[in-house]
């Protein structure tokens, strides 16, 4: 196991700096990294690191997800109001209709079948978004109008909206009846999560200013409590839950509305945790890839992803309709909420994982959105926001 973290930390910092050298996103390296020493060609990454991958990638969402919270200025994104809720659900719902219009057509899927895929790829991933948006905010570019804090909100309830979805339809396909149960639970844990972060990050914020403890040892309190909402999601068995990932965003929230120079120094530290979480995050997102399958369903599967999004950015542009952003904004935003990696990897092997028909070519078009999805809207965000949006 030491070996392969070793292999990781120097092979995907390495790569991750040589993209950078030529004016590309680290992530690029850090993919490319996990495609090479994972098992699909190399094989050289333990498979005791393997079998917690799942775990290691949820801590660094976890990790940017506190950091996300503890930078997010809600006072902006109460301005925006409708935008910004429409941004949850309405681009991730575009995408699954385009998929249900062309799945059928290009990979000879079933309507439900198509569902099942649009729903594995209506997800952004949180891990390419949310750390270009903090540093948005930090060089203050689109905070004026409000758009890191937009994508930000957006990006992290429109996983939980999509990954309901996804149960759904994929219980069907394995007969279960459909249950309404499911659909009301999609706002009540978003609001529950909402609820429970801010009530954790109001009580942590006291905590820390009656007890006087160091800033890594705060980073730790919060990391513990974080955990412990996760696996406390992952065991309720109950039809009604809350997001234990939207919670984590919250208590940052909170404790940057209550105690905001503790927050900027715990952002600091975040931002330290970050270098080596975001390498792991992305290596082993790229150990998941099984570049075999691409080659599967041809040009098509390239077709399907490419269309969704075209559906999914057409579903952004109208949730901004009445805004007051201009042309050059509007782009930007519907740039910035392509990115697709982390969820895909996490559920795309799934429908295969349970016999289902159409498992196959649900993972293969998941692997390939990956592959060019995460990488090029990495490139767009980094090469366009100083020319598409205003530095406040």
């Amino acid at each position: 196991m030491l070996y392969s973290i070793g292999l990781i930390l120097i092979v995907g910092m390495t790569f991750g700096w040589l993209c950078k050298k030529i004016k590309l996103p680290a992530l690029i390296g850090m993919l490319a990294t996990g495609i090479i020493l994972g098992p699909y060609l190399l094989g050289v990454i333990d498979d005791s690191i393997l079998n917690i991958s799942t775990e290691l990638r949820k801590i660094a969402l976890v990790i940017i997800l506190t950091r996300a919270g503890l930078s997010l200025d809600i006072s902006g994104l109460k301005k925006i109001g409708r935008p910004a809720f429409l941004m949850c659900f309405l681009p991730a719902t575009f995408e699954l209709v385009g998929m249900l219009l062309i799945g059928p057509k290009l990979l000879g899927l079933t309507l439900l079948e198509s569902a099942i895929m649009g729903s594995v790829l209506a997800a952004v991933s949180p891990a390419v978004v949310v750390p270009r948006m903090v540093k948005l905010t930090e060089e203050k570019y689109g905070t004026k109008e409000g758009i890191p804090q937009l994508i930000l909100a957006g990006a992290s309830v429109d996983d939980v909206y999509v990954i309901v979805l996804f149960s759904t339809f994929t219980g069907m396909a394995q007969g279960e009846d459909i249950s309404l149960i499911k659909f009301v639970n999609i706002p009540v844990s978003i609001a529950a999560g909402i609820g429970i972060g801010l009530l954790v990050g109001f009580l942590l914020s006291k905590f820390f200013i009656k007890v006087h403890n160091r800033d890594t040892v705060k980073v730790l309190i919060i990391l513990a409590i974080s955990f412990l909402l996760v696996s406390l999601e992952d065991s309720i068995n109950i039809a009604i839950t809350f997001s234990s990932l939207i919670a984590i965003m919250f208590i940052g929230v909170a404790i940057q509305k209550n105690t905001n120079e503790v927050a900027k120094r715990l952002s600091n530290k975040y931002n330290k945790l970050w270098v080596g979480a975001e390498v792991f995050l992305f290596v082993l997102v790229g150990a998941t890839v099984n570049i075999k399958y691409i080659g599967n369903l041809g040009i098509n599967a390239l077709i399907v992803i490419l269309v969704a999004l075209v559906f999914r950015m057409l579903g952004v542009l109208v949730c901004l309709i009445g805004t007051k952003l201009d042309v050059k904004e509007k782009l930007f935003t519907m740039m910035a909420y392509t990115p697709k990696a982390t969820v895909q990897a996490a559920i795309g092997g799934i429908p295969l994982a349970v016999g289902l028909a159409c498992g196959d070519a649900v993972l293969t078009v998941a692997v390939l959105a990956i592959v060019i999805t995460a990488p090029l809207g990495a490139f767009a965000i980094d090469i366009s926001y100083k020319k598409l949006l205003k530095q406040e």
